[in-house]
């Protein structure tokens, strides 16, 4: 029953999905349980990828097979995703652009970075990391159907299994009193994170198992350089990470699996 109500609560917390009335009672909420749902972010992704390969596959089967109904696929599927997540990353992505997008000292950007209001680098960053996607699911859309589909699903179940990294490295540096994300920056436990990562070889293990290919490699070796470069980068410009640090990486990480997948397929 732990398990059922840690994995409703990151429900409640990461989507639109309603966990409302006697249930969300039943759910509860506490800092530690907040915590505890760390384990179940990838899970979280499988069903949030589930539900937007979905769309793009169903968008595709229902539409004219025109070159560019690939495209209305990808973009369909990107709004979808959108929708049911409530931008949740893209806007940590736009707050982070803005703090550090300028010159400014460690103390100015997390200021910037709590102002709600979005500005230059933060709009330029979410239009970038929106048409990217939809750029990157069309191209591997052109190549194959069900590869595109899959890589969709599998990228948000390994996208959301990166940001538990920054968490385990890197200090908290946000605005703690205040931050949602205080819970989750606390700690990780060595439990929470081999529960997240049962969650990503499920995820992993259905990919391969309808599309046994080595390309599933290549698309979390971007997944990990993603990871990689943001934690190099944080470590420089915050010596730490914030909330709006964790919803980044897990965008940039998701571009990297696409961008992998499709390398690895080569011309």
């Amino acid at each position: 029953m732990k398990f059922i109500r840690h994995y409703l609560l990151a429900l409640q917390f990461f989507t639109r999905i309603p966990v409302t009335g006697r249930l969300a009672a039943w759910v509860g909420y506490s800092p530690a349980m907040l915590r505890a749902s760390a384990a179940h972010f990838p899970g979280i992704g499988l069903l949030v990828g589930a539900c937007t390969a979905f769309c793009f596959w169903g968008s595709y089967q229902l539409l004219p097979h025109y070159s560019a109904g690939v495209w209305v696929a990808a973009f369909l599927s990107t709004v979808f995703g959108v929708m049911l997540t409530g931008a949740f990353h893209e806007d940590g992505l736009a707050d982070l652009s803005d703090g550090l997008g300028g010159h400014v000292s460690r103390e100015k950007a997390l200021d910037i970075m709590k102002d709600s209001r979005i500005g230059t680098y933060g709009a330029v960053a979410l239009v970038l990391a929106l048409f990217g996607k939809i750029a990157l699911l069309t191209l591997l859309g052109q190549v194959d159907i069900l590869i595109a589909a899959l890589a969709l699903f599998a990228a948000h179940i390994v996208s959301r299994l990166m940001p538990l990294f920054l968490i385990l490295y890197l200090p908290h540096v946000g605005d703690t009193p205040q931050s949602k994300s205080k819970p989750l920056a606390e700690s990780i436990s060595q439990t929470a994170l081999f529960v997240a990562m049962l969650w990503c070889l499920a995820g992993w293990g259905l990919v391969c198992y309808l599309q046994p290919d080595w390309i599933w490699l290549a698309g979390m070796l971007g997944s990990v350089l993603a990871l990689l470069w943001m934690w190099r980068f944080l470590r420089s410009r915050l010596q730490g990470f914030t909330g709006d640090a964790l919803g980044a990486t897990q965008q940039l990480s998701e571009l990297g699996f696409y961008l992998g997948v499709l390398l690895s397929l080569g011309k």
